[in-house]
């Protein structure tokens, strides 16, 4: 009876200690948290955070919860959200150039409606004067060329390849463009009214 309660109690000590040792023994996902780490810094280097930002941002953030993992031990998860982070920055680093190419159609037909609003704007200023409408002909003149200079500038990062900012500039530009227009023709619409 002794016998058989020694080998129960080495059979159990045996279990118990594979356990901590197969336990023990995981091991982290290195191999795959260095290719995400990888894979996530070269879509940033190809500027997919600028041309596809939500894939490239879900990338990081993936990537983030797999070093986590790691550090909470949790190996099975770290190599799984590794795995993930690898293949969206692989899918943004695809949608780049499509991206990138309709972010440029885009700023190109801003840029053309901005160079239409100011040119309207210009004739806006005009018909005032002639109107005598009450405007601050000197501060809306100073605006208008501040905006032609930018509109250069603006080509220019189009030309050097700087699609995203000169995109974002030129919303803004069309932005305060329009709302100058509409500041003009409420100036013009006293005026309309008396004649």
């Amino acid at each position: 009876m002794l016998k058989r309660v020694t080998q129960a109690k080495f059979v159990l000590w045996v279990v118990a200690l594979s356990f901590v040792f197969l336990s023990g023994c995981a091991k982290p996902p290195a191999k795959e948290i260095e290719s995400a780490d990888k894979a996530v810094a070269e879509a940033k280097q190809k500027e997919a955070d600028l041309y596809v930002q939500d894939v490239f941002a879900k990338a990081e953030e993936t990537l983030q919860q797999a070093h986590a993992h790691v550090a909470e031990k949790k190996y099975k998860e770290a190599k799984a959200a590794a795995e993930e982070a690898v293949k969206l920055a692989e899918q943004a680093v695809s949608m780049i150039e499509p991206n990138k190419a309709q972010m440029k159609a885009d700023a190109e037909q801003i840029l053309t409606d901005v160079q239409n609003a100011l040119g309207e704007l210009k004739s806006s200023v005009a018909a005032a004067i002639k109107k005598k409408a009450p405007i601050n002909r000197e501060e809306i003149q100073g605006m208008i060329g501040k905006w032609e200079i930018d509109l250069i500038n603006i080509k220019d990062q189009m030309q050097a390849g700087k699609i995203r900012q000169a995109h974002d500039l030129l919303v803004s530009l069309q932005e305060q463009v329009t709302s100058q227009k509409e500041n003009m023709a409420a100036a013009m619409e006293p005026k309309a009214a008396k004649q």
